[in-house]
């Protein structure tokens, strides 16, 4: 099954600390997990950020909300346990736990009250009573904002990229190259694009500062898919200068057969679409510049601890 959003996860969650014992947060995944037959890779499934499994970040906010609502308790750091107010819970055999039943408890509806800044506006704090979806957690509706801005982004750049010179997209690619630590300098690595007097080569930078070994670059703006034969014509320049490894990179994409051909040869051909250049240059900040920037801080239990 699909992984339950953190609201399904609160009955099954008040479910587990029935017992009164105390019982980890790793203990609840686990007994969530199996309740909800979630795969291996479905636990293993992590966040766009990667720095935390979403099973495990749905089931910690089903946590704080209970506990915001006063259902469980954690009487010391990093285990919780059912309190009587659960229990009674329990006992009534609800159908469903969400954060519209929980509304019914005072505690709960003052800490969704704190989002409410006395000018009116929404606070880190209050992040939880913001969001517009029930399913998502707050790091999801942050990181699922996020993502939906960094693809608007990389469109904007191909549709900038499209309406430049053939020249400038050259000088472009070899920005990007020396940005991602290849080349040394800009001016070294880019002395020779298009210089070169082969149609199928657009240019050379050198694979490190030492110039240990050269790669060689064709760029092109295109708009449909570019096929094996302009891989196979690409790779032909190569040999023909003796190279042994080379970089296609276009505006656009790749039909299933030139990936295909690109993935057989003997020489080492890298082939960047459109998409991933776009990821590159909004990676290694090409073209593009910070508009704002927003850190997220959690607890720091360690600085807590008593000696």
């Amino acid at each position: 099954m699909a992984i339950p959003d953190y609201q399904i996860c609160m009955l099954p969650f008040l479910d587990f600390l029935g017992d009164s014992k105390e019982h980890s947060l790793r203990e609840a995944e686990e007994s969530l997990g199996k309740y909800f037959k979630l795969s291996d890779a479905e636990r293993a499934e992590l966040l766009p950020s990667g720095q935390q499994g979403i099973f495990k970040n749905r089931i910690g906010w089903a946590r704080t909300y209970l506990k915001k609502a006063c259902l469980i308790e954690s009487p010391k750091r990093g285990v919780f346990k059912i309190t009587g107010r659960g229990l009674k819970i329990l006992s009534t055999n609800p159908i469903r736990i969400d954060g519209k039943f929980l509304e019914q408890f005072p505690e709960f509806m003052e800490f969704k009250d704190i989002s409410k800044s006395t000018n009116g506006t929404t606070t880190a704090l209050g992040l939880t009573a913001a969001i517009p979806a029930a399913t998502t957690t707050p790091e999801e509706a942050i990181e699922l904002a996020y993502q939906g801005l960094r693809e608007q982004l990389a469109q904007e750049l191909l549709s900038v990229i499209l309406s430049c010179s053939p020249i400038f997209f050259e000088q472009l690619v070899v920005d990007l190259l020396v940005k991602m630590g290849y080349g040394g300098s800009r001016r070294d690595a880019g002395e020779r694009i298009g210089q070169t007097g082969d149609g199928g080569i657009d240019g050379i930078i050198k694979e490190d500062r030492l110039g240990l070994d050269a790669i060689f670059i064709q760029a092109k703006r295109w708009q449909g898919s570019v096929g094996r034969p302009e891989i196979q014509k690409f790779v032909g320049a190569l040999q023909g200068q003796r190279a042994r490894k080379g970089v296609f990179i276009t505006t656009s994409t790749y039909t299933a057969e030139a990936v295909d051909y690109a993935s057989r040869i003997d020489t080492k051909v890298v082939l960047i679409d459109g998409k991933a250049l776009s990821a590159l240059m909004i990676d290694f900040d090409v073209g593009v510049s910070v508009s704002a920037s927003y850190v997220v801080k959690r607890v720091d239990s360690d600085y807590f601890e008593e000696g």
